[in-house]
């Protein structure tokens, strides 16, 4: 008989457990908690329906609200199983659950009125109770997620999962809500040619959805093994991987090779015909709409010391490829920083005096709604550097490596860093962090709704306390 095992719950003191390690399934409380959810829907199907057809007739004893509900409810029921809408997200997130419940309501609705039309039958039903009956529903439906959400947090924590963390002598790592043990300590091996080790290892891992070793790399092949005859999610660490920031592992039968996949684009095609629609289309109506502005600053330019009105810089952009960015000149002619080696700070001498007004009021930038219709970049993104721009004193990829991560998009003529406040000159590599930061924000959470909402947010910071 082994003795005791102590397991651990990271953030909390060290609880005594069952001999193995033993902890309670949460499989089978998961499956009686979507078919609850299923019956609860049913049910709230039905109830909806027939409140419907009380508020309509007045009376309980009509039939037309059954029989709606009647139609319904297997058309509901095999949408909803086939969405997703019980799954594991739906224990924990309300609004994802609510969504896909609400999208199973509304196609299975508009898949019973196609059906009825071709039977000609449709008009044998109320459309204010059928209407009524799927609002209500949904209502309910809500109510319901958002019910179970907050009782199944209270009941079982942050997750409905068991995961186990088992340190095997890999570096310090922290998995929370997971269940901890010392394979060191417990004398746990991958050893594969011991069946008595193996079924011993086996109890510490029965009833865990998820099993996570931390291993040193000799040790990841035979752990790996044991992970794929245990029949749970299992996974090994590696500092290798973490280090070059892999996404995934892929398998090529024409080479019989596996390799690493390290990189993807950041949208797919869909969300970047969006994005250059949207940049065309404000491009385009801000060219026309700001053309007396910028034809009144190109005057200006013009008059003041007779030189050049654009400044053309050589930067890099999407893909690491460089184009050449178009401003309003404002700096005199003899000193003109092409490599950008030098920030433009407070007061610069370099600066003439409508260049100082210009980039004050961030209309030196305009001309950059050409590089956007030419494609060379977006209304947001992140802002393109000088090539030799620097934080303290090191170049910008020099302060960190993630840096170039920010030139899988376009470019952009304003950004999520910009709105928060990031511009100016970075003296110290702190200031060079900040930004970057928002730009990798940015790169993982695109959507369409937000490039429109930091387009709305620029107004507001086009005159900074920054801009010199």
């Amino acid at each position: 008989m082994n003795a005791p095992a102590v397991i651990i719950e990271l953030g909390t003191p060290p609880q005594p457990a069952p001999e193995a390690g033993l902890a309670p399934s949460l499989e089978r409380r998961r499956l009686r908690i979507y078919l609850f959810q299923m019956l609860a829907d049913v049910a709230l199907l039905f109830g909806a329906c027939a409140l419907a057809g009380y508020l309509y007739f007045g009376s309980a004893e009509k039939l037309a609200p059954f029989i709606v509900a009647q139609l319904l409810m297997p058309v509901f029921v095999t949408i909803a199983l086939y969405n997703g809408t019980y799954s594991l997200s739906a224990l924990t997130d309300w609004r994802a659950s609510s969504l896909r419940a609400i999208s199973a309501l509304l196609i299975s609705g508009a898949l019973l009125n196609f059906l009825l039309f071709f039977v000609k039958l449709n008009a044998n039903l109320s459309r204010a109770i059928f209407a009524a009956g799927l609002i209500l529903a949904a209502f309910g439906m809500v109510a319901a997620r958002v019910a179970v959400t907050r009782w199944i947090a209270r009941q079982w924590g942050p997750t409905p999962l068991n995961r186990l963390l088992i340190d095997a002598g890999g570096p310090p790592v922290a998995v929370p809500h997971a269940y901890r043990i010392d394979a060191l300590e417990l004398g746990l091996t991958p050893a594969l040619d011991d069946p008595h080790a193996l079924d011993r290892l086996a109890r510490y891992l029965r009833n865990m959805d998820e099993v996570i070793v931390n291993c040193p790399d000799r040790d990841r092949g035979a752990w790996v093994q044991v992970l794929k005859g245990s029949g749970v999610h299992g996974e090994v660490t590696s500092e290798l991987v973490r280090d070059i920031g892999v996404l995934g592992v892929i398998h090529r039968q024409d080479a019989d090779v596996s390799s690493l996949l390290v990189s993807t684009g950041p949208l797919g095609i869909r969300a970047r015909a969006a994005k250059r629609i949207f940049d065309l289309a404000v491009s385009g109506l801000g060219l026309i709409v700001l053309s007396p502005v910028l034809l009144l600053a190109m005057a200006a330019i013009k008059l003041e010391d007779g030189g050049p009105i654009l400044f053309k810089q050589r930067r890099l952009g999407r893909h690491n490829r460089f184009f050449s960015i178009y401003k309003l000149r404002t700096m005199r002619c003899d000193r003109s920083d092409a490599e950008g080696l030098r920030s433009v700070g407070r007061g610069d001498d370099r600066v003439t005096r409508i260049g100082r007004f210009l980039r004050g009021t961030s209309l030196d930038e305009l001309p950059q709604l050409i590089n956007v219709l030419r494609g060379d970049m977006s209304i947001v993104g992140p802002r393109p550097h000088a090539l030799g721009s620097q934080a303290g004193d090191k170049l910008f990829w020099q302060v960190d490596n993630r840096y170039w991560q920010r030139h899988s998009l376009r470019p952009g003529l304003t950004g999520l860093a910009q709105i928060r406040g990031f511009r100016g000159a970075t003296d110290c590599e702190s200031d060079l962090a900040a930004r970057l930061q928002a730009d990798l924000e940015y790169l993982a959470g695109w959507t369409l709704w937000r490039d429109i909402a930091i387009v709305l947010r620029t107004f507001g910071v086009l005159v900074h306390e920054r801009a010199y």
